[in-house]
């Protein structure tokens, strides 16, 4: 039987971010089993591709092979922006006439809106399956494969400007993330030129893009591996669960399919003989001669009715043993689907992993930073506590001072500049009152109205 590769193109969403949406996303309009990858919103959602794509968080980069771009993603897609949009932002500005209008960086600003910064595709060529049991050297010459994949989506989609594209082989299957930026041309507010992902790609276009892209992806592999191997028909994906302890006896079935198989040899060699046995029983029913008394029934002998009899054990016990086998086969064939599946579904979750680990570490951060802000400020606070008493003590003995001279010395001189701070504003009414009233002690209102509520509460508690 012709072997057949199952192929993957999926583009990342905002919307791929939910359990519920992975389970979607494998029924999405190309019929693809890939799993969801997430949009690249921002600033941090592109460094944390990087991270991902690059292997940086564990130094894995003898497995992975940037074929477009560099080691820096977030570089390479500034650089993008640069090329694609500059042009543009600067026609942009030249008709503002208010500086608060004008664009100083096309990427910050994009990054700061509600609009993907790029997009992410996953490009799979084969299964679990098909790549599990492939050599070093096999796999590595996806490389071309890819290569070409890449100068195809450029060919089908034009405005979509490729700004990395990087291969794993540290995975199951080889597969391809590509990083670019969607670019819509001709707007008719703001730039001419502006990041669009939701007009370049539809549910429409994508399904052509996809349909190109899986076609020319087979041709490509057929060119350098020197095979004709067929695409399967695009399906969607088979929402199965399965728990991870039945992936235990996976094995174990294995070494037992093995066995069926020679089981299943020695039926079909019974089966040959089964025909030639058939041959005989053919005669022996065509030689049968009826009754002298009774012309309806026919004659056989006890030697040709036993060769029946062994004739139809024999058919029971091949029919069993087939049965046992292709009923096998079959469990076989859904193990390694589930395996595939369950496979997809721990990428999945250790790209998700990872992200988290990342987001820890920046939230871990932001919270040193704060704490060393709140240690700053409670020392700020106790320094200004310890001025403010100062002040307090300063403003009591200058107050008893004024009131003692005015009040009981009866100083005229410190009547007038008394009456002078007052009239210029320097002194409030508090203040004056306390100088020139001899009923008056030297207190601020907020202590006034701190030993009412004192009193207030005492008196209540009787």
């Amino acid at each position: 039987m012709e072997q057949e590769l199952a192929y993957s193109f999926h583009l990342g969403s905002d919307k791929n971010k939910s359990k519920l949406a992975r389970k979607v996303a494998k029924e999405n309009v190309s019929g693809t089993t890939s799993l969801s990858n997430n949009a690249i919103q921002n600033a941090k959602d592109l460094s944390d591709v990087n991270k991902h794509n690059l292997r940086d968080y564990d130094n894995q980069t003898e497995l992975i092979r940037t074929i477009y771009g560099t080691s820096n993603i977030v570089n390479d897609v500034k650089q993008v922006y640069l090329n694609e949009f500059e042009n543009s932002r600067l026609e942009y500005n030249k008709k503002q006439t208010r500086e608060d209008r004008k664009i100083e960086d096309y990427f910050k600003k994009v990054c700061e809106s509600q609009n993907d910064i790029a997009c992410e595709i996953i490009i799979e060529l084969g299964d679990m399956d098909f790549w599990n049991d492939k050599d070093e050297s096999y796999r590595f010459k996806m490389v071309d494969v890819y290569n070409e994949q890449v100068q195809e989506l450029i060919k089908i989609v034009p405005d979509f400007k490729i700004a990395n594209a990087t291969i794993h082989f540290d995975e199951t299957s080889p597969h391809m993330h590509i990083i670019g930026v969607p670019v819509t041309q001709n707007c008719t507010r703001g730039m001419k030129k502006q990041v669009g992902k939701s007009k370049l790609f539809t549910k429409t276009t994508l399904t052509e893009i996809q349909d190109k892209m899986r076609n020319a992806c087979i041709k490509s592999y057929n060119k350098f591996y020197e095979v004709n191997t067929r695409l399967k028909e695009k399906q969607k994906g088979r929402n199965q669960d399965i728990n991870i302890k039945d992936m235990g006896d996976y094995r174990e079935i294995k070494k037992q399919l093995k066995q069926k198989e020679q089981k299943l040899e020695k039926a079909n060699t019974q089966t040959k003989e089964l025909d030639n046995t058939s041959k005989n029983i053919d005669k022996i029913l065509d030689n049968l001669k009826p009754t002298k008394l009774n012309k309806n029934n026919m004659v056989i002998s006890n030697e040709d009715v036993q060769k029946i009899k062994n004739y139809t054990e024999d058919v029971k016990d091949i029919t069993k043993t087939v049965r046992n086998v292709n009923d096998l086969n079959m469990a076989i064939r859904d193990f390694e689907h589930s395996a595939f599946e369950i496979d997809k579904e721990n990428r999945s979750l250790k790209y998700e992993l990872e992200l988290k680990d990342n987001e820890i570490g920046s939230l871990k951060k932001e919270l040193s930073t704060k704490d060393t802000i709140i240690g700053r400020l409670q020392a700020e606070k106790e320094k200004i506590k310890q001025e403010l008493h100062k002040f307090k003590d300063f403003w009591h003995s200058f107050m008893s001072h004024f009131h003692k001279r005015i009040c009981y010395d009866k100083d005229n001189n410190y009547k007038i500049v008394s009456d002078d701070l007052y009239k210029n504003g320097i002194f409030d009414s508090n203040d004056n009152e306390i100088a020139n009233n001899i009923y008056r002690k030297v207190t601020i209102p907020d202590e006034n109205k701190q030993t009412k509520n004192k009193k207030k509460n005492n008196n209540t508690r009787f």
